[in-house]
């Protein structure tokens, strides 16, 4: 292998700082040029010679290319998130765990540092979370028979992977209370200690949310309850969510059939009471259920429903401090003020800054601001609502001329501006739209183009997800950036002659094909209610009553669906193992699936089943690549036919993002059944992760996800060996296909089995 040190493509200036760190790992080596732009773009000289040799130092520590490589790519985050220099303290603190038998936490701690950091924003306040961190190595690191100092504090790691969660919810303050309430009671059990620390213990949770300072729902319940009855004359069901333990995502008030969700905390802010706050949310979903009402949103942009959800959320308030004047003081407070000139719009998407300001502007007639189309349109919303209550689709209609109105072409850049644009007593406003049809809704891909390794991704921004880490048995929050694309197109005729190729397979398919496709109506008889007269029944009722019978008044008929109800996502791995040869060398097995999949595509569109087809593959974390071939809307044609035709493989397999993003597309789909199929040659891996269990429980982790969605993942594994892993990620449903030969014969059988 060559070393690593050595790498000629290197930048002479970085080739120059690589041989200051001396370091040899190849991880490292394969980011190092990335890290180095980056602490360039934020170090001075000076920083940057201290960055180097930090780097150099974290690599001979003898715990593995882990800590360095935190250490490279956390650090300028660090350093702008405090605003100074904080290497001094971070490297003494390095060095104690190093010289203690605490050396395995230095890794959590340099990668969870800059998380904490950007909550932090100050370097006393991270001096303080050092020192707290110092104090638990201290007093947790165990001694037995007069031996000090031998064993490593249990809880250490634990509290370094739950740091950035609880940097969110406490004050160092609080965090210190928290430490010192698990030190105090578990310092001499290791397990519990473990438990403590991870947030898993009823005894954590319950410290954690004392150390919360706010407003507890628990506390008001009551006196919200009364709230509603006496002033909205409305008792339906409150129902709180927790923003302590949700590690996915942070939910917003919203309501559905089961009551109107609200936190389970609120802090005081701008002045508000955290009880004022629960009525400020409270009245304004009251008032949507009041006046607001649904609108068909299929054939409107998300632009266009972001403008209509911020004019009428003015309306419903509008309405409110109408009727209750004291609601304005909160609303007023809560509702952010947005500097007019804050957004770039020549670098930046400012929509939501302009509906921002306008929404202001709406509520607040000494606003202040001087735009002129934002006044036009506040004056034309206040002559709508000064005769009455106005409408939701008079509402509308005056968002989307303001979209019209003012719509830019910086509108669609990556990079949006979102600071004073949130109004966080505001629902999510998902009772205010109804969809007729569900599709591939907005999706946009990059312009097309070949695989090229070392070219950085353009087009669509990344969307970021989490990975499950089974040793910590939490979430790498945003640890994966998954880059989506058309993909490129190649000549169709290829996958006609492969469909030739296998005419006679085709044949026996088709007759199998005939015996599983529905009926697409079945009538339905003898109903008082219905949707069209029978004939036959009305004639005889008819008869009956001239002849003084009693009639029968089931005259009506009706019509249901006697079909499949599925919707299928076939998901390909094209990681490098695809250009192998199969077992008599006649074909690589890239190109056995395409053939594979052009069987299943042309078998899926006989059925009617709506179906799409994506391919991925991943090179480190920072980049895995997510390929769509074929849309739910999108017919089995030459367009499919080419991007099929043109597939490639190479990279890696990192399963669990992939899935996650293909399970996002599919759980938005209305069916009966939702199925997942993988195809794939292999175990989850990439090389940036030395671990071979960690990428396999995170695949388990997304499928169980899934699960919960209602989507249901199978694999079909072209690896002989993948019965030592594939049931651990995919349970019972999973088949290992050890002909590979047969795969094009295989895979559709495999689909018509699933689907029956």
């Amino acid at each position: 292998m060559t070393d690593a040190r050595k790498r000629p493509m290197m930048h002479p200036q970085v080739q120059t700082y690589w041989h200051e760190v001396d370091c040899g790992f190849p991880p490292v080596a394969d980011v190092f040029e990335e890290c180095v732009y980056e602490a360039l773009a934020v170090f001075s000289r000076e920083q940057m010679k201290a960055y180097l040799e930090a780097a150099r130092v974290l690599g001979k520590l003898g715990r593995g290319p882990e800590p360095m490589l935190a250490f490279l790519e956390e650090w300028p985050s660090v350093v702008t998130a405090v605003g100074a220099d904080v290497l001094t303290p971070v490297m003494d603190f390095v060095r104690a765990m190093q010289k203690s038998p605490n050396g395995k936490a230095i890794a959590p701690f340099l990668q969870t540092l800059a998380a904490v950091a950007r909550r932090l924003q100050s370097a006393e306040q991270l001096q303080f979370y050092i020192d707290i961190a110092r104090d638990l190595m201290v007093r947790t690191t165990g001694s037995i028979h007069g031996h000090h100092t031998t064993f490593p504090s249990p809880g250490l790691p634990e509290f370094f992977a739950q740091a950035p969660f609880l940097a969110k919810l406490l004050s160092m303050a609080g965090v210190k209370n928290w430490v010192e309430y698990g030190i105090r009671n578990y310092g001499n059990h290791p397990e519990r200690q473990v438990e403590y620390f991870q947030l898993k213990s009823a005894d954590s949770r319950a410290v954690l949310q004392r150390e919360r300072h706010g407003t507890l729902f628990a506390d008001v319940e009551r006196q919200l309850d009364l709230y509603l009855r006496a002033l909205w004359c409305d008792s339906d069901t409150l129902v709180p969510y927790s923003t302590a333990f949700d590690e996915i995502r942070k939910p917003i008030p919203y309501y559905d059939k089961l009551g109107l969700r609200v936190p389970d905390v609120f802090d005081d802010a701008q002045g508000v009471a955290g009880l004022d706050r629960y009525r400020a949310v409270l009245a304004h979903m009251i008032g949507h259920r009041r006046w607001s009402k649904p609108q068909i949103a299929d054939n409107w942009s998300p632009f266009q429903r972001m403008a209509v959800e911020f004019f009428e959320d003015c309306r419903i308030e509008n309405l409110l401090m109408r009727e209750y004047p004291g609601l304005r003081r909160i609303f007023l407070a809560l509702h952010p003020k947005p500097v007019e000139d804050a957004c770039d719009p020549e670098t930046t998407s400012c929509l939501r800054h302009r509906l921002a300001m306008l929404s202001r502007a709406l509520i607040d007639p000494d606003h202040g601001y001087a735009d002129t189309d934002l006044l036009t349109f506040a004056g034309r919303f206040h002559e709508l609502i000064a005769a009455g209550e106005s409408s939701t689709d008079e509402i509308a209609t005056l968002a989307l001329s303001y979209v019209a109105k003012t719509r830019r072409q910086s509108d669609q850049l990556a990079k949006v501006h979102f600071d004073d644009t949130v109004v966080d007593y505001r629902d999510d406003n998902r009772q205010l739209w109804r969809f007729i049809e569900e599709g591939d809704e907005e999706e946009a891909f990059d312009e097309e183009r070949r695989l090229e390794q070392n070219k950085e991704p353009q087009g669509l921004p990344p969307r970021h997800y989490h990975e499950w880490d089974y040793q910590s048995q939490t979430y790498r929050p945003d640890w994966v950036s998954l880059y989506e694309a058309l993909h490129p197109s190649g000549n169709p005729a290829v996958i006609d002659r492969l469909l030739a190729k296998h005419a006679a397979l085709a044949k026996r398919l088709k007759r199998l094909l005939d015996l599983l496709k529905p009926q697409d109506k079945v009538r339905i008889r003898y109903q008082e209610d219905g949707t069209e007269l029978d004939l036959d029944v009305a004639i005889r009722s008819l008869i009956d009553f001239k002849g003084g019978a009693t009639p029968d008044p089931r005259i009506n008929m009706s019509h249901r669906t006697d079909g499949r109800d599925i919707t299928v996502m076939l998901l390909l791995d094209l990681s490098e193992s695809l250009n192998e040869k199969i077992a008599d060398g006649s074909q690589t097995i890239l190109e056995l699936s395409q053939e594979a999949v052009s069987l299943l595509a042309w078998s899926i569109e006989a059925l009617g089943d709506p179906f799409a087809i994506a391919g991925f593959h991943s090179d480190t974390r920072h980049e895995v690549r997510y390929h769509h071939i074929k849309g739910f809307s999108e017919g089995w044609d030459d367009a499919v036919k080419g991007r099929l035709a043109a597939m490639e493989a190479g990279w890696s397999t990192r399963m669990g993002a992939a899935l996650r993003h293909a399970g996002h597309y599919l759980s938005a789909r209305k069916a009966d059944k939702k199925i997942l199929l993988l195809l794939t040659d292999g175990e989850p891996a990439d090389i940036d992760v030395a671990d071979p269990q960690h990428l396999r429980a995170d695949a388990k982790k997304a499928v169980e996800e899934l699960a919960t969605k209602g989507v249901t993942t199978f694999c079909l594994s072209l690896d002989p060996k993948a019965d030592e892993y594939v049931r651990d990620i995919f349970g019972n449903r999973y088949e290992v296909l050890d002909r590979i030969e047969r795969l094009p014969e295989k895979l559709p059988m495999l689909y018509m089995a699933l689907t029956k």
